[in-house]
Order: structure tokens, then C-alpha cells, then sequence
């Protein structure tokens, strides 16, 4: 990353005598320095976009127990593990930047054994799976697992092979399958006690989902369906083309900052604090009206 920075950094250097030999189109060493802390807030924002747990891992691996079936018995686990077949097939996508090129050949030649659930830790090791993060212990052995942004809102273009390629960030991810990916989860009982359900039917619900959907605000009406019988869960939208769009979220409630809190906050489950008062309404959002 220090050498992205310093090839950004040499560019923008090589291009100021161009500048300054135009007296018309001197942008000056004030200019020159804000340019360079605007790709700096350019970089460190895809970042965070990409990489950026927020801590939810707390509640992804340590409360619902998700690595624990992405791990398979055989690894500490428990069930019979996520192989990457598994994995591509509910839309999670691999970013072939991430990988060996030893890697790559051998996807390439059909060397790699997509149906072992152990390919599966070892792209989470080498952080190739795009928006989810693997945490291991010292034993190298699958502890934890949280998500990133990037889950929902990021695609690859198949370069190497059917959801394994270079990542397009910002684009709607349409295959990703996030009920069936929490339904996975071995520990759904907190789930469903917030819900006042019990837990098949928190699975009956994540199944209604289906590709590209997911429900936001489950968690705030604890309302699954619409009243005509249909799933409440929404498309997953895109993340780009957003500038300068104010109520553009699929509340309509705020901006795209506000929507960022409240996503990391509220959706992904990180740990920090989102205050929007027109939660505090126990007709409409019961769930979130108890602070809970």
C-alpha cells in the first residue's frame, strides 16, 4: 500500500513542471497539496469501503457463530462446511487480485478443488473474499467473522471465472443471497428472541429473501412481510452515483452519510452509536423503540 502511495505521490509530482509552464494554468503549491490529500481521502475511503468490519465481527462470528459453519466440523466447526462452489452459488464473490499467482494457475487449469470447504479458509486467510473478513487464532484456525460494506455493494467481473475476478466496487451485488448466507448460522436464538419468534421461523423468513434482496428494516417494524403475503426485503442497491443526491437511501430519510451510519450501525451490527429520533416510535418500529 506504501508503494501505491508513493507511485500516486510521484505522478502528481511529475506533472507539476507541466503545470507551473503555463502561467494560465498554475494551480500552485496550495492546490498541488490539496489534490494530493484529495486522492489521499479518496484512497483511505475505498479502504474502509472494502476492508472496514466496524467490529460486527462481534456479532457475526462471536454471537451467531457463522464462521463456525463456514469452518465445517473438520476445522473446529460444526456441519459439513461452505466450499467455495457453495459460496459462489449464494453470490459471494473473489477478488483474483488477492490471490497467488499459483492460485491462479491452478483455477485457471482446474486444479482447485472448489468443493473443500478448507479452499474456503484459506481465501478468507489470504482476504480474497470480497466484503467478508475471516478472523484466526494462533492455531491459525477460524475464530470469527465479520462483514464489510463491500458484501452488498461490490461485484467482480469474472475475469478468471464465474464470480472470481477483479472488483467493480459500488455495484449492487444481485446474486448475493444474504438470507440463506445468515440462515447458516448455528446460533440464531438471539435473532429470534429479538423478534419474539422462534427460530425456524427466522429461517422460513431469511429463505423469503432470495437473491439481491435483504430487509432493512426487520430489525426496526420486526415486520417480514408486506400485507399482500410478499417478502418486506428490498433490492440491495447500488453504492455509486450518488454525489451531491440527497434522500437517496431506500428510507428516503437522509443522506448518503446518514445512510452510512446507519447501515454500519443498524444493518452490518457494528459497535457505534446512530441516533435518528423517528425510531423512537413503538407504532411503527416497535423493535427499535425498545432500544434494543
Amino acid at each position: 500500500m506504501a508503494t501505491l502511495r508513493l507511485a500516486l505521490f510521484a505522478v502528481l509530482v511529475a506533472a507539476v513542471p507541466i503545470a507551473f509552464a503555463h502561467d494560465d494554468e498554475r494551480i500552485g503549491l496550495r492546490d498541488f497539496a490539496t489534490e494530493v490529500h484529495a486522492i489521499k481521502e479518496i484512497h483511505d475511503g475505498r479502504q474502509t469501503f472494502r476492508y472496514a468490519t466496524f467490529g460486527d465481527e462481534a456479532f457475526w462470528g462471536d454471537v451467531l457463530g457463522l464462521h463456525r459453519a463456514i469452518a465445517g466440523a473438520a476445522n473446529g466447526g460444526v456441519g459439513p462446511g461452505v466450499s467455495p462452489k457453495t459460496a459462489l452459488s449464494v453470490g459471494l464473490k473473489v477478488d483474483s487480485t488477492a490471490l497467488p499467482k499459483r492460485v491462479q494457475r491452478a483455477l485457471r487449469a482446474g486444479e482447485l478443488n472448489l468443493d473443500d470447504p478448507a479452499v474456503t479458509l484459506e481465501l478468507l486467510r489470504l482476504d480474497a473474499v470480497v466484503g467478508l473478513t475471516g478472523f484466526f487464532d494462533a492455531s491459525n484456525r477460524l475464530k470469527s467473522v465479520g462483514i464489510q460494506c463491500a458484501l452488498c455493494h461490490s461485484v467482480v467481473d469474472d475475469s478468471l471465472a464465474p464470480g472470481i475476478g477483479r472488483r467493480l466496487d459500488g455495484w449492487a451485488n444481485r446474486d448475493l443471497n444474504v438470507g440463506a448466507i445468515i440462515a447458516l448460522a448455528p446460533r440464531l436464538e438471539s435473532v429470534a428472541t429479538l423478534l419474539g419468534v422462534d427460530v425456524p421461523t427466522v429461517r422460513a423468513v431469511l429463505a423469503s429473501w432470495g437473491p439481491g434482496r435483504f430487509d432493512a428494516e426487520l430489525f426496526l417494524d420486526g415486520k417480514a412481510f408486506r400485507p399482500d403475503g410478499k417478502t418486506a426485503a428490498t433490492l440491495i442497491p447500488p453504492a455509486f452515483g450518488l454525489a451531491g443526491v440527497n434522500l437517496h437511501t431506500w428510507t428516503g430519510w437522509g443522506s448518503v452519510t446518514h445512510w452510512n451510519a446507519f447501515v454500519a450501525n443498524l444493518e452490518m451490527h457494528g459497535k457505534g452509536t446512530f441516533y435518528d429520533p423517528r425510531l423512537d416510535d413503538a407504532t411503527r418500529f416497535p423493535i427499535a423503540a425498545r432500544g434494543v
